[in-house]
């Protein structure tokens, strides 16, 4: 498992990014339930996650962040990257981002593609 932690900051919410190796759904869920064990990523607002898993089956979750998961899976299909799970984390700062937000996701998850 990797964890990069504290990378972007916007009007108080902070978001760090981490991922690894996936092969299936329940290793998906096991993954970010390992990821919430620490105590700064289970009191976090938001983990969304997705996958593509080596057969092409693309898993997500927003976590309540609207769209969130989509935007991870289209760009690890960009990046042509299977069976890698990416978690987006957002520790809400009290002020809306609007369409920042996405922005947020798509910096993070290409943080990580980047360190691959």
């Amino acid at each position: 498992m990797q964890v990069f932690d504290g990378i972007i900051s916007d009007r108080g919410s902070k978001y760090a990014v981490s991922g690894g190796p996936c092969d299936g759904e329940a290793e998906a869920k096991a993954f970010v339930k390992s990821l919430c064990r620490r105590k700064k990523f289970a009191k976090a607002t938001h983990n969304s996650w997705g996958v593509i898993l080596p057969d092409g089956t693309p898993l997500k979750n927003d976590d309540g962040e609207s769209g969130a998961g989509m935007v991870i899976l289209r760009m690890l299909e960009r990046a042509g990257v299977t069976g890698q799970i990416v978690v987006v984390t957002r520790w809400y700062g009290g002020k809306h981002l609007g369409g920042d937000r996405f922005r947020h996701v798509q910096d993070a998850v290409r943080h990580y593609l980047d360190r691959l």
